[in-house]
This record gives C-alpha cells, sequence and structure tokens, in this order.
C-alpha cells in the first residue's frame, strides 16, 4: 500500500511539474513569464478562447503553476475567465489602453524618483550594463531582443526603487504597453525601426544610474508621450482583428 500511495505521489507531482529542485512559486513564476510573453507577442491573439489543458500544453506546465498564474493574469484584466466557456484573452481596446497610459506616467514617475534616489552601487552597474546592451545592439535590435532587456529594465527600476507596494499594480502595465509596442512596431510601422524606442530607454537609463533625480523624471514622461504618440497611428491604421481575433467570425459573415 505504502509503495502505490508513493506513485501515486511521484505521479501527481509530475503532473503539477513539481520535479526536484523546482519550487512551486517558482513554477507560478514561470507559468506566468511564459503565458506573459505569448501574450506581449499575440501568440495568444487577444479574444482567443481556450481552455486551461490547452494553455497548459501550451507552456509546458502543470495545473496548479497554470492556473495559479491564470488568477493572476486575470485579476490583471489581461485573461477573462467565464464560468462555462473556459479563459478568453482580454480584448485589446485602444481607448481604454490610452487611458490606462495617464496612471503609468504617475507610477513611473514615483518609481522612478525612487529608483534615482535610492539605487545601490550595484543596481547603478546593472542599469549600465543594460545600457551597454543597448548600445552596442542597437542597429540590429529586434522588438522581441528589446523586450527581453525591457523587462530586465523594468525589474531593475523597481527593485532599485525599493517600494514593492507598487510592482503589482505597475507589472500587467508594463505587460500592456510592451504588447502596444510590440503591435506597433511589427503590425502598424515595422519599417520605423527601433531606434527612437531605444535612445528614449538609453536617456532614461543615464539620468536613473547617474542619480540625477529631474532629468529620470523628465526621461520617463519623455518615454511615455512617445507610447502614446503610437496610439495615433495604432487607432488609424490597425487591422481591428489584431485587437480582437473574434471579429473574424463577422468578416465570414
Amino acid at each position: 500500500m505504502a509503495v502505490a500511495a508513493s506513485k501515486v505521489s511521484q505521479a501527481e507531482a509530475q503532473d503539477e511539474g513539481l520535479g526536484r529542485g523546482r519550487h512551486p512559486q517558482n513554477l507560478y513564476e514561470q507559468a506566468y513569464e511564459a503565458i506573459e510573453e505569448r501574450l506581449v507577442t499575440c501568440q495568444l491573439p487577444p479574444g482567443r478562447h481556450l481552455a486551461l489543458l490547452e494553455l497548459q500544453d501550451i507552456v509546458q506546465l502543470g495545473r496548479t503553476p497554470v492556473h495559479q498564474a491564470v488568477t493572476r493574469l486575470a485579476e490583471d484584466t489581461l485573461l477573462r475567465v467565464h464560468a462555462r466557456r473556459g479563459l478568453q484573452v482580454a480584448p485589446i481596446d485602444l481607448a481604454r489602453e490610452r487611458m490606462l497610459l495617464r496612471l503609468r506616467r504617475d507610477l513611473e514617475r514615483f518609481v522612478i524618483r525612487l529608483a534615482a534616489e535610492k539605487s545601490s552601487s550595484s543596481h547603478r552597474n546593472q542599469m549600465l550594463h543594460l545600457k551597454r546592451q543597448l548600445r552596442e545592439n542597437q542597429s540590429g535590435m529586434t522588438i522581441d531582443a528589446f523586450n527581453v532587456i525591457d523587462r530586465r529594465l523594468d525589474r531593475l527600476f523597481l527593485a532599485a526603487a525599493g517600494e514593492p507596494f507598487v510592482e503589482n499594480t505597475l507589472r500587467p502595465l508594463h505587460t500592456v504597453f510592451r504588447r502596444i509596442g510590440w503591435l506597433y512596431h511589427t503590425k502598424v510601422s515595422p519599417d520605423d525601426g527601433l531606434a527612437r524606442t531605444i535612445e528614449v530607454h538609453l536617456v532614461l537609463l543615464d539620468a536613473v544610474a547617474n542619480c540625477h533625480v529631474e532629468q529620470a523624471i523628465k526621461a520617463s514622461d519623455e518615454l511615455i508621450d512617445f507610447v502614446d504618440r503610437m496610439f495615433d497611428v495604432l487607432e488609424r491604421e490597425i487591422d481591428p482583428v489584431l485587437l480582437d481575433c473574434t471579429l473574424q467570425d463577422f468578416d465570414r459573415l
């Protein structure tokens, strides 16, 4: 009986992805980041319906960490959970997301001020390292490669600010606007390149790393202004199906 119970426990652990040395919290973070990346790059297109099991197959993780990640992403309003129809990637509402950019502006000012005032030598060294990465690779950098650095930068500024209270609000906002940038650079204005995107981030990095508080806040505002101008183009030119894939069903009628 003990042997049978042991086999059951092993099977349950394998089903949940809890292999040796893998902490459940790490698996939750892994699931969250895997889903988040697919939301940003629209591999999970806005409006798509899917089941939890299907999402498990996509990210190759067990039920518990994926369910925990889905719960968090639903709280972030990036996913919707329907009692009888499973999950849905929330369609993109450009008007709403542009309004949320005003919230991000205020929160970023708060975080950037703290990061410039309180960052440790280790934080500043990491900022300068990211600055070198951006500068050395900017000529051929893809939006996907940029987003990897951008995600690290967002987390570094939050760590340097040392105020965890704002992370739960800013993290989903970063995801929302990273997706906006991805849509802009890949679907609407692919010929524009990343020069301006990289430039505004370099100015911000330089100001925070050198503890220039007012310059850092100004650079943060310039970054938000740049994102805001993306909406002007998106509202005019983007295919509505890219904002809600269920609209394809109406096109077939």
